[in-house]
């Protein structure tokens, strides 16, 4: 197994200003929008951008959740090991809301589409968005694609990216890992 770093801890930081910006422009001062982060991996980049927004860009009042998709996978009763759940935290109403789903990385789409499923729960959006800091583009299985995008990255079948973030490993990077198996691994 060999790793190759994709994005710094100075490109994270430079792309989180980036991707709050044009978050900004799109939605000023998110009066009708909420931010939800997908549990588990996307609840780190969604903290840290709606911590950009009201800390750096003084925006106030951002509704801000995490949205838990276990049960609403399409396999989650394939796999040998059982899965963990995470908590969903959401205290409100998302009905005729912008939702802006945030998620670390985009690979098949099967994620974003349990999220649309499971967000029903909570309302009928009027609008819903994807905020993805790598967009792995080559590997979609469903036709979804995202509305921000931090970086894209074409991984072949034994290459899988890895996000690290200071709040869990330590360290602001992003690697691609590539693998000795012929099978590709879910990111």
């Amino acid at each position: 197994m060999s790793q190759k770093v994709l994005l710094t801890s100075k490109e994270v930081n430079i792309i989180l200003h980036r991707l709050a910006c044009q978050l900004i422009e799109k939605h000023l001062d998110f009066t009708d929008t909420i931010t939800i982060g997908l549990q588990p991996r996307g609840s780190f980049l969604a903290k840290r951008i709606v911590k950009l927004l009201q800390e750096e860009y003084n925006i106030k009042n951002i509704q801000f959740g995490l949205l838990d998709i276990t049960f609403f996978r399409d396999d989650f009763r394939r796999g040998e090991k059982p899965l963990e759940a995470n908590k969903t935290e959401i205290d409100f109403i998302v009905e005729d809301k912008k939702v802006i789903f945030i998620d670390d990385v985009l690979y098949t789409g099967r994620s974003i589409r349990s999220a649309l499923t499971a967000i029903q729960s909570f309302g009928r959006p009027s609008e819903i968005e994807l905020l993805v800091l790598i967009d792995r583009r080559f590997s979609r299985h469903l036709p979804i694609q995202p509305d921000y995008r931090g970086r894209q990255v074409d991984a072949i079948n034994n290459e899988k990216v890895k996000v690290c973030w200071t709040e869990n490993e330590g360290e602001d990077t992003v690697y691609l890992v590539t693998t000795n198996s012929q099978t590709p691994e879910n990111v």
